[in-house]
């Protein structure tokens, strides 16, 4: 029989190592978990526009990496760490799908959360549902992410479009009834979520109120044209539904040929951060917004206990983050809704019972959530978030007002 030295040990460890992966997979299956989860560790995928002309979101997926990392440094989920994969798709849903088969394919991912955009997750909803992996919370507000009957691995957040498109119609109609509105949109799902909004919101008075509809595409490099034209045509109702590069530009066009409708501001583009600063705060007075998360510019917020653990989260794990950016409080907010339904599942770790309790929250309060407005999800309800609250911005700050609303959609 060979004697074991240690050097024949030493020149064994690499192939042991190199084995281990191998091994931990296999007991992994044995044990009925999905795939990316091992004893140890649950692998998470996400794809963000960390450049592109969506770049200024790149603070959700930077600070949701921020908030696993705080979830590691306690113990993980479960006694298991997150392994946080986050690729950049630049906006592009071409982009898009390449990242996402690498996470499905080659990194093996157990879940896909908060991916970015509504052209970019539209591009892989189909194949996220065909291979039946888990596709939630996406950081888009389209309505057709509520759809758990055609597809069930899908699972929007954040209040949807339409909604949102709604309660800016109701408030039209309630302060500027005989107004000439023009809507500025994405020429996408996206886009055409708020102008139908509005329109339904706006009912039997929609085609006479809505003068213009001016489209834009992510790519253009800028919306001023859009603008001068709507105050050519005498509009004094701009609903602003564009991201928040195209926002500020249109704000800021606004501005410079002194043109001053009623603004109403998307709740897409209403972060003081990524959007009023760069069009310039002063530009900004008198614009109405919707929120459902708490601005955290806002200091009546400065004892609230919610915020306080804001702030020390974001000073611990980003310290040089901008404070401003609203990206860098729903990051942290998807982030932890998804712990949530991993707790949930306990050590039962498949796709399945991913959406088994991704589809099973109720009343779940987040501490960046606005008081009154909580998460609820049924396997026939997939609009986790579905109410809002009106704000107005004073040239310095939003000051919230009227009662928190839904704006029902169907």
């Amino acid at each position: 029989m060979k004697r074991l030295t240690r050097r024949t040990l030493l020149a064994a460890a690499p192939a042991a190592l190199a084995f281990a992966p191998i091994f931990a997979a296999r007991s992994a299956r044995a044990k009925g978990y999905g795939p990316g989860v091992t004893d140890s560790e649950i692998k998470i995928g996400n794809t963000g526009p960390y450049s592109g002309p969506l770049s200024t979101a790149s603070p959700i997926p930077k600070s949701m990496a921020a908030y696993f990392k705080m979830i590691n440094d306690q113990g993980g989920v479960n006694g298991r760490k997150i392994n946080f994969i986050s690729d950049d798709d630049a906006y592009s849903p071409p982009k898009t799908v390449e990242m996402t088969r690498k996470l499905v394919e080659q990194d093996q991912v157990f879940v896909i959360v908060g991916a970015t955009g509504t052209p970019t997750n539209s591009a892989i909803w189909h194949y996220m549902n065909q291979k039946k992996v888990p596709q939630l919370f996406v950081g888009t507000g389209a309505t057709k992410w509520d759809d758990p009957k055609g597809h069930p691995w899908t699972i929007g957040w954040q209040p949807n479009y339409q909604s949102e498109g709604r309660i800016y119609a109701a408030y039209i109609l309630k302060n500027k009834p005989d107004g000439k509105v023009g809507v500025l949109y994405q020429d996408d799902d996206f886009g055409k979520d708020y102008l139908k909004g509005v329109s339904d919101g706006l009912g039997d008075k929609a085609a006479s109120m809505i003068v213009a509809k001016a489209s834009y595409e992510s790519t253009d490099p800028t919306v001023d044209s859009q603008v001068v034209e709507m105050k050519a045509k005498g509009i004094d109702v701009f609903v602003n539904t564009a991201i928040s590069k195209f926002a500020a530009q249109a704000i800021r066009k606004a501005a410079e040929i002194q043109w001053t409708p009623l603004h109403v501001l998307s709740g897409v583009g209403n972060s003081v951060g990524a959007t009023l600063k760069p069009a310039g705060l002063d530009n900004c007075n008198g614009i109405v917004s919707d929120f459902y998360l708490k601005d955290p510019t806002d200091p009546r917020w400065i004892t609230d206990a919610g915020f306080k653990w804001w702030v020390s989260f974001m000073d611990t794990y980003l310290p040089v983050a901008d404070k401003s950016d609203n990206g860098n409080v729903i990051g942290p907010s998807l982030a932890a809704t998804l712990v949530q339904v991993l707790k949930q599942c306990g050590d039962e770790l498949t796709r399945e019972n991913v959406m088994k309790q991704t589809a099973s929250l109720h009343d779940l309060s987040l501490p960046m959530l606005l008081p009154g407005i909580t998460i609820n999800t049924s396997p026939t309800d997939f609009a986790p978030i579905k109410q809002v609250q009106m704000g107005r911005f004073d040239g310095e700050r939003w000051q919230l007002f009227g009662p928190v609303l839904t704006g029902a959609v169907g």
